[in-house]
Order: structure tokens, then sequence, then C-alpha cells
């Protein structure tokens, strides 16, 4: 038996002021996540791109098609009945973070790794208070307790949409750096994501490429652009 899929049934999707925030309205019906709850939005601008994609459907609903949406799903579905759970597996990368892990050679690898890497080492100390030890090689290097309570308690501080961004941005890079550095905007996305993939990018500047490991990593690279979007969509007006 061939599976059912939902088809379009609504005119127009649309953002709507609730008062106690935004949300989605298919020809005035609120649109509710895969747990039946109303999809409360922080942002109209989250509101409207979700929205966006709602009207984009033609004929059946491709759920693939609308990231947005899926996150915002996640947020309230998942990450609210979770959240502290949701964060302490995020703050846990800043005891390994791939930021303090240093090849022991060829030396151009290192020096690319010091290049990308040193900057967000620098910017975590000055900047969050978290100082960090890097080592050469695969050896752990235990960080000290009062760093890690930091970065623990930068991370406790997100909202539920800020945290479903964080998570994605995190476990995509390997770095809790990054993705910190991504959701405070301190370089581009495309640059955090650049800075997250030297030792790929040299390895495949010495074998060539890949190409299901660059498949893949053309994969993960849209959906770290699309985290840290949908964190600059959901942070409210200051």
């Amino acid at each position: 038996m061939a599976e059912w899929k939902a088809k379009r049934f609504w005119k127009q999707a649309e953002a709507v002021d609730s008062g106690a925030g935004w949300s989605v309205a298919l020809d005035g019906r609120p649109v509710r996540t895969p747990s039946k709850a109303t999809l409360l939005l922080p942002t109209r601008l989250l509101a409207e791109e979700i929205a966006a994609e709602w009207n984009a459907q033609e004929g059946e609903i491709d759920p693939l098609s609308m990231p947005f949406t899926r996150s915002a799903n996640s947020a309230i579905d998942k990450v609210v009945p979770q959240f502290a759970e949701v964060a302490a597996l995020i703050a846990a990368y800043g005891e390994t973070d791939l930021c303090c892990y240093r090849a022991d050679g060829p030396e151009l690898l290192a020096q690319l790794q010091a290049e990308a890497w040193d900057p967000m080492l620098d910017w975590a100390r000055s900047a969050l208070g978290a100082a960090l030890e890097l080592t050469v090689g695969i050896v752990p290097v235990a960080q000290s307790e009062e760093s890690l309570a930091t970065l623990r308690r930068r991370v406790e501080d997100s909202d539920p949409f800020a945290l479903t961004a964080l998570h994605d941005l995190v476990s995509l890079s390997g770095s809790l750096l990054i993705g910190l550095a991504a959701v405070d905007e301190v370089f581009s996305p495309e640059e955090l994501w650049r800075r997250s993939r030297v030792d790929e990018t040299f390895q495949e500047s010495q074998w060539g490429v890949d190409a299901e490991a660059a498949a893949d990593a053309a994969i993960k690279r849209q959906a770290f652009l699309h985290a840290a979007n949908f964190h600059r969509l959901s942070r409210p007006a200051v």
C-alpha cells in the first residue's frame, strides 16, 4: 500500500501577531507542531520565513523543503521539554573542543590550524572569560573547571530557539567555540564553517577530493548556514 502523503489544503499562509508572540496561520487556522503545540515564534521575521515555506508548497507537502519550520518544531517539541539535557550535551563539547587539538605534523597543517583556531581561543578568553588549553596530538588535555563552568553558563543562558540553533552549529562544526562565535556573529557563518574544516580542506589539497565526502560536507555546510540564519531570525529586535 502506498504511503499517504499530506497535500496542500490552504490558500494562504501568513504570519500573525498573537499577542504572546508570532504564529503562522493557514487560512486563519494556526499551524501546530507534530506534538500538537501551537507554533509560537519569538519574532515576526521568523514567522514570515516559515509562512513563506508553507506558501511555497505545491501539491504534496515536502517537509525537507521547510527547514525553518522543522527547526521551530524542534525548539518547541524537543528542546523545551529537554532543555537541561540538550544544554549539557552542547556544553560538553568544551571539554574536547576542536580548536584545542593540533596536529604534530605536517608543519603546514599545524600552521593552518593555528591561523584558524588561535583567534577562536583568544576570543573565548577575552570575550567569554573562558581560557582553554591546547594540546598537540590526540592526548586529551584537561580544561579548567572554571572555564568549563563559564562556557556551561553561556550555553544555559540561551532560550530554546537559540539552543536549537546552537545544538546544530556545535555538533556540525565539532566546536563549542565556533558555535558560540556563530550565534554572537563574531565572524560570518561561512567563515566559521571554513575554520571548522581546516583538517578536511588540507587533506583534499594533498590527496584530492573524494566525491562522497564532498557531497556529505556540502549537506553539513548548508545545515550549518541554516542554523546560523535560524538563530539570527529568532532574535527579537533590541
